[in-house]
């Protein structure tokens, strides 16, 4: 009751006011609205009884006509009604419609000022008294386009409705990468096609993984082609749009129930004191008339702009009048040649005039009745907060919006929604999970491995729920060129499929460019995975290896057959013939020493390098010795340099260390795995011994190149030190902690590092990254790679690296020289045997001859044996006179001596 008082209270000072203070002057402005019923009839009603109530000076009158959307005759007819109509008009202001080009040339032909608020092409053709307080379209365009440049999207999508949105748009198609090294167009562009079903459209899109979308169409089209981007699975966390409407604000959103980052751009701010003032101004005209109480949110761009433009023409026609110079309108005949009286001064003065507490921001004009200035505000119409502010003064964009808020917005998206995480599967990254016997494993409980354990702890910080998928084609992801689109883990992020991408996924140039990546959570690089060297049986007698078997034999025949020719050489030359006893110059008898036994033992001492005590004496047994000296030098010699280099082929070998090894040589054939970073890494590098390993690797045939890395460890494994595995180090620390066959062989090729993946732009990037960064400052990271790198392994680790003998050492161990030391024992065992035979046989012999007992004779000799202080010996024992019975031979020689005389003379005993 109070209200509706101070109404009724406030309409008769108004009324009394305009009755008794009425002004002197009056003028008429006509208005044409293409709507029976809008907000800019509010304002207009608002503006101008404010004018009439307040100011002293002028009286306005409005002439509104109401006309056809599309009836341009009709349009033109009704102009022509207003400015025929009494004193005729001061100016004229039009709401935006399609006939309001054929509007503008009739006033500008009549020279009466006309108010546009719409958003107008570029001409050539301009009239001076047309004014548009839309800004000006090249202007506009730069700031769409500097809005998009600062969402960094490295590409888009623009789906325009009709064939001005492209002229509108047209700084952003400008904004295209021509790098003919980029794998896509960074800019598309398409139009909606006609009827309200765009789903083929929006698929298409989607096939085409593209993300960023810049929607151009008209405003109450927006939601419905957003709900069916919705069903399309284009309107999740991964997405965003920018909307160039500047209507868009006042849509309803929230029936859209998306995570989606959704941008567009506003000409006012309606959170202002001055918009909140002016808005309750309305609403309170509203209550009066009975009509709907307006909101800010709900206010449209043409509403602000009408406004600002009836402000601007009243008070400028009100100071002039201050300045003695009134606005005098007359009326005007379409048909006739009559102008306006003070058109083009009337103009003149409005384009100087900077207008003061408009709601659309900053206004001047150039010659041409264009707006060169104003302010956009870049608004996030879920969360309903202005992230940037352009300025077309300075054509500069000013972010409004710390990072800060703006990570706090993402998160919370993140948090609404079940991320979905893509990976694959590969040890010790990702692996399926062994259900307990009869117990089925569902969702995240299917897979375990250090991939899940980090992004449980990263959601644990964050405070988002995700579930695990696996990637269809198994691939990390690479640009199909053939298909033009990514595979594997890029293509499920770049779909749609996923938010998030967790493996030993590689972070490279290429990838970087169609997707975000986090601060990297282990850092690595391409290495070497090689077979050890088996270890060979030991061969005792390795030192006959120098020689085949048949040299050996060949070797052993000749000493035989040489020692047998020289025998009978010396036998038949003179020279070997020498006088016994050298005091008779007359001999009756002369001597050979060359039996057999010497011949033998000659030969054996030159074999040997030994040389012996004896030497022949005749010119023929001489020639035919020196020829075997020097079959002798050659044999031993040659035997000594190849048992050297037989004792030690396990070090002398050539082995590879690292990768130029393999690229000199072609023995060994090496890959990596197909479609990975490893092989981009040798495809694309400029190193000339990489590029060298390319061209080799993909000439090979069969194929060197793997589909997993399992599938390259087990073919290292199987071929034997015939096949190498290029893989990342980290990978390989993992493999051969168990598989103590394999080796890393050399260092790092490159640095490189793994990272979580996620969409291009992607709001939650930054909280990704604090919380790796927090794990790897606790320590997390180290334990979850010490955790799955050994603690749960089920093989048993290999002794450590530093354990194994890695040196190059050319030291023999015993196992390669044992033979001959067995060689060496068992001759002389031999000899120690038949040293203790002919021993007990010299006793048998001494026991017959002295006829003692064999336990008395083989006392003494026994005893005669142990003291190592007598050094001659008696022909005769000595004997106790008691079992002395002995005979008194002269000659004490034993039977033993007898049977080895043959083989003390070969043996050298008898000199």
């Amino acid at each position: 009751m109070k209200i509706v008082l101070q109404n009724v209270l406030w309409l008769l000072v108004s009324v009394a006011y305009q009755y008794f203070c009425l002004a002197n002057e009056s003028t008429t402005i006509g208005v044409i609205f293409s709507e029976e019923i809008n907000q800019s009839a509010v304002v207009l009603k608002s503006t101008i009884h404010k004018k009439n109530t307040f100011d002293h000076i002028v009286y306005f009158r409005t002439n509104v006509k109401q006309v056809s959307k599309y009836d341009s005759f009709e349009a033109s007819k009704t102009l022509c009604t207003i400015l025929e109509e009494d004193d005729g008009v001061a100016a004229v202001i039009s709401l935006n419609s399609p006939t309001i080009a054929l509007l503008e040339s009739t006033c500008a032909q009549f020279e009466v000022p006309f108010f546009m608020t719409s958003w107008k092409a570029p001409t050539t053709r301009q009239a001076e008294t047309v004014f548009n307080f839309f800004p000006k379209a090249e202007l506009f365009s730069q700031a769409l386009a500097e809005v998009v440049r600062s969402l960094q999207w490295s590409s888009f999508v623009i789906v325009y409705e009709h064939e001005e949105g492209l002229v509108r748009m047209q700084d952003i198609l400008k904004l295209q990468d021509i790098s003919h090294d980029s794998k896509h167009n960074n800019i598309r562009v398409k139009q909606l096609g006609p009827g309200d079903d765009h789903r083929s459209l929006l698929k298409e899109i989607k096939n085409a993984s593209e993300t960023n979308i810049i929607l151009d169409c008209e405003t109450e089209h927006i939601i419905p082609i957003l709900k069916q981007a919705k069903d399309q699975n284009l309107l999740n966390i991964n997405n965003n749009y920018f909307l160039t409407s500047l209507d868009a604000h006042t849509l309803n959103y929230t029936e859209l129930r998306t995570a989606a980052n959704i941008t567009t751009i506003r000409l006012f701010n309606y959170n202002t004191e001055d918009f909140n003032n002016i808005l309750e101004r309305w609403n309170l005209l509203n209550s009066y008339d009975k009509m709907i109480s307006l909101e800010g949110h709900q206010i449209k761009t043409e509403t602000v702009l009408f406004h600002d433009a009836l402000l601007h023409l009243t008070t400028s026609i009100n100071e002039l009048l201050k300045t003695e110079k009134s606005i005098t309108s007359n009326p005007i005949n379409c048909f006739g040649s009559t102008t306006s009286r003070n058109g083009y001064t009337f103009a003149s003065y409005m384009k100087e005039r900077k207008p003061l507490l408009t709601l659309s921001g900053p206004i001047e004009f150039d010659n041409y009745g264009n707006r060169i200035d104003f302010n956009i505000h870049v608004v996030d119409v879920i969360e309903n907060q202005i992230l940037a502010d352009w300025y077309a003064s300075n054509s500069s964009l000013v972010l409004r919006r710390n990072s800060n808020e703006r990570e706090f917005a993402a998160v919370t998206n993140l948090q609404k929604i079940v991320v979905n995480v893509t990976s694959r599967l590969g040890d010790p990254y990702l692996m399926k999970r062994t259900p307990e016997e009869g117990k089925t494993l569902y969702g995240n409980d299917r897979y375990e491995g250090y991939s899940m354990d980090l992004i449980q702890e990263v959601a644990n910080i964050i405070g988002f729920r995700f579930e695990f998928h696996l990637t269809k084609d198994g691939q990390y992801g690479k640009w199909d060129e053939s298909q033009k689109k990514w595979t594997g883990l890029v293509a499920d992020l770049l779909e749609g499929r996923a938010q998030l991408a967790i493996c030993d996924l590689t972070i490279t140039h290429q990838r970087r460019e169609a997707v975000d990546f986090s601060t990297p959570f282990m850092s690595l690089g391409i290495s070497i995975l090689y077979k050890e060297e088996a270890e060979e049986d030991i061969n005792m007698f390795a030192f006959l290896d120098p020689f085949s078997m048949s040299i050996w034999i060949y070797t052993a025949t000749l000493y035989l057959v040489i020692s047998v020719v020289l025998y009978f050489i010396s036998r038949m030359t003179p020279g070997d013939w020498e006088n016994p006893h050298p005091c008779d110059e007359n001999p009756e008898e002369l001597e050979n020493i060359w039996g057999i036994k010497n011949c033998l033992w000659l030969t054996l001492g030159s074999i040997m390098t030994q040389g012996c005590d004896i030497l022949p004496k005749g010119i023929s047994s001489r020639m035919a010795v020196s020829m075997w000296w020097f079959f002798s030098l050659i044999v031993t010699s040659s035997y000594t340099a190849n048992l050297a280099a037989f004792l030690t082929k396990d070090r002398m070998e050539s082995s590879i260390k690292g990768a130029e090894d393999l690229a000199k040589q072609t023995k060994i054939k090496y890959g990596a795995l197909d479609g990975g970073s490893t092989m981009s890494f040798f495809r694309d590098s400029n190193v000339s011994t990489y590029k060298r390993m390319w061209i080799n690797m993909e000439s090979t045939r069969p194929s060197v190149f793997e589909k997993h890395n399992n599938d390259g460890v087990k073919r290292v494994q199987a071929q034997k030190g015939n096949y190498a595995f290029l893989m990342e180090s980290t990978q390989i620390e993992y493999e051969i902690e168990t598989k103590c066959d394999l080796k890393q062989v050399g260092g790092s090729l490159d640095s490189k590092s793994f990272g979580i993946a996620m969409p291009m732009n992607s709001g939650y990037r930054t909280a990704i990254n604090k919380a790796i960064l927090k794990l790897q400052e606790n320590g997390k990271l180290k334990e979850l790679k010490e955790t799955w790198w050994k603690k749960k392994r089920k093989e048993p680790s290999c002794e450590t690296v530093e354990a194994k003998d890695t040196t190059n050492s050319p030291e023999l161990a015993l196992a390669n020289v044992g033979g001959v030391f067995f060689v060496l024992g068992i001759g002389i065992a031999i000899a120690v045997t038949v040293a203790i035979c002919e021993f007990l046989w010299n006793v048998r012999s001494v026991s017959v001859e002295e006829h003692l007992t064999y336990w008395e004779a083989l006392k003494v000799e026994f005893k005669f044996a142990c003291n190592v202080w007598i050094t001659k010996k008696r022909i005769k024992p000595v004997i106790a006179e008691s079992s002395s019975s002995g005979s008194n031979k002269n000659d004490n020689k034993s039977m033993i001596h007898s049977i080895f005389q043959s083989a003390g003379s070969l043996l050298n005993l008898n000199n």
